[in-house]
């Protein structure tokens, strides 16, 4: 017996479809041409889908891929590989920190956290994996300005959140080209008194392993 299909989740599919790596933006009238579908009816399908976080929509009304989609992401090709190369050096500075570690990425204009390890210590900076923040001038979106050294830390305090401090460092494949960012962050207290000594040793050593068993074309993405 033929399965049932549901008519609006293969729409709301559909309309997820439109985009990809060359089209990561589109606008109502560009996802009406490419879907066929009516602009009432993508509104309906995408206001449910913004509200999930599959997609999100800016102030001009332009609709990108949401943050949710993330949390799918370790399933697909290239996300146990990635997983199986970074979650153990994360959980590795985790612990020697005692901070929270992790692994950022950037898409356009903007950050995503792809992997993350939250400090264990009761009074920690709590992360989430998929979260994305718009590129302002903290230490994680200096390391991914792609204009840090290899080996050199980047460090910020306050940013987005008081009493923050985030220690951040490049991370390049084995050909130099920029992959992402490793972070350190917790409470300013903290950070700012054991990070010369402490925390860059940790995160120097932890990109150098990085670069050094990056597989050949995995795109962290």
């Amino acid at each position: 017996m033929a399965q049932r299909r549901v008519e609006a989740v293969e729409r709301a599919l559909t309309l997820l479809g439109a985009f990809s790596r060359d089209r990561h933006e589109l606008t109502l009238t560009e996802l009406a041409n490419a879907t066929g579908f009516y602009k009432s009816t993508i509104l309906r399908l995408m206001a449910s889908l913004e509200h999930f976080g599959y997609v999100a929509r800016d102030e001009r009304g332009v609709y990108r891929i949401g943050p949710a989609v993330l949390t799918l992401a370790p399933l697909a090709v290239e996300g146990p590989q990635l997983e199986r190369l970074v979650r153990p050096v994360l959980v590795a500075l985790r612990d020697a920190s005692e901070e929270t570690a992790a692994f950022h990425v950037r898409d356009g204009e903007a950050r995503i956290c792809r992997l993350r390890e939250n400090g264990h210590l009761e009074l920690r900076h709590h992360l989430d994996e998929g979260v994305r923040l718009p590129i302002g001038e903290e230490a994680i979106d200096q390391a991914l300005g792609g204009e840090l050294p290899a080996g050199q830390l980047a460090l910020s305090q306050g940013g987005r959140q008081a009493g923050l401090s985030t220690a951040a460092i490049a991370v390049y494949d084995g050909e130099g080209e920029l992959r992402g960012a490793l972070s350190l962050s917790g409470p300013s207290a903290r950070i700012d008194a054991r990070i010369e000594v402490h925390h860059a040793p940790l995160l120097i050593e932890a990109a150098a392993r990085l670069s050094r068993d990056w597989p050949r074309g995995l795109i962290p993405l």
